[in-house]
Order: structure tokens, then sequence, then C-alpha cells
């Protein structure tokens, strides 16, 4: 019995002290750690304007006004604590109609003929719902229509789409913007 007794206490202490080391020190070392190095990315890569926060560099935001850049559609509302897909297929009607509906109101939101091609980041949610970027020919695509919304020339646009440009993964796949950064540097001048 008293082995027993014995044998209770040092896995009761073992449980204890590993408790205590991955339950508490380990998340705070790590916590403090990142806070030092890594605080932008640990703390959500926050972006503020004017020193009010505005979104972050990581999730998508539906921007509806003809001044701004579209992102991509959301299954889930662009609601960060919801994130996912719809998990509709291919041949889904559900799925088929919103593309569809989606294609029309972007040919005839930025004034494309009939038979436009639009690219389909523009039409099809990601597997997160919540992708921040948007390819280039999304990006150019919609030129025309934040112009004249902005009164802008073109070229001038066209130009920000360049300087922000970003390739997610070197050496491999197409550029892509942030639309949010994106569309605070539009703000910026004008």
């Amino acid at each position: 019995m008293g082995d027993k007794i014995n044998e209770l206490k040092r896995a009761l202490l073992l449980f204890g002290t590993m408790a205590v080391i991955v339950g508490l020190i380990y998340p705070l070392a790590i916590t403090a750690i990142s806070q030092v190095i890594f605080q932008n990315q640990a703390n959500g890569e926050v972006v503020t304007v004017n020193g009010k926060i505005v979104g972050s560099e990581l999730i998508g935001q539906n921007f509806t006004s003809p001044r701004y850049f579209h992102g991509r559609p959301s299954a889930v509302g662009y609601n960060a604590s919801t994130s996912g897909g719809s998990n509709y297929g291919p041949t889904n009607v559900k799925l088929t109609d919103r593309v569809n509906t989606s294609i029309n109101e972007i040919k005839t939101e930025n004034g494309l003929s009939a038979n436009a091609t639009v690219p389909a980041d523009l039409v099809l949610a990601s597997g997160s719902g919540l992708d921040r970027y948007i390819s280039v020919d999304s990006a150019e695509l919609q030129v025309p229509r934040i112009a004249k919304a902005r009164n802008l020339n073109e070229s001038v646009i066209r130009e920000l789409i360049t300087k922000n440009e970003e390739v997610p993964f070197p050496g491999i796949g197409q550029p892509v913007v942030n639309v949010l950064k994106l569309n605070i540097v539009l703000d910026g001048i004008h």
C-alpha cells in the first residue's frame, strides 16, 4: 500500500510540474518572445490609419464603394470568427447561380462588355472566406471604375497597383495585391 501511495505522489508531482511547465511557463515564454521579436505578427498585423485601427493585413474586408478595389467574395461574410468556405462543389446549383450573378454584377459595375472575361478570384470565395489578396488582373479590371469614381487618371491607379504587388511565395505563382493596403494608399492620394 505504501508503494502505491508513493507512486501516486510521484505521478501527481510529475503531472503538476508538467502542467506548470507546459501550461504556464512555456506559453508565457513564447508570448514574451513573440512580443519582443515579432510584435506586429503576434498582434495580428493590425493596420492603423491616423491612429485608428482599420483592419488587419491578414484578413479580407468587404469594400463595395465604386471608389475602392473590391476583394474576393466571402462565404462567411468576412467574419474572422467563422472562417470557412461554402463547401459547394462545382456542380452545385447554388454555387453556379451565385457565380453567374457575381460575374454579371462585376461586368455591370465595371462597364465591361457581355463577353468580357472576369478573373476567377473576383467571383470565387477562398477556402477561408477571408482572403486579403486579389490577382493583379483583378485589380487591373477595376481601374476604370475607380478612376472615374475618384476623378483620377487610370495611369495613376495602375502605378499604385504595380508599386503594391506582392509575391506570396517568391518564385511560385502570380503577383497579387493586398486589397486593404491598396485601398489605404488610394485614400492617401485622393
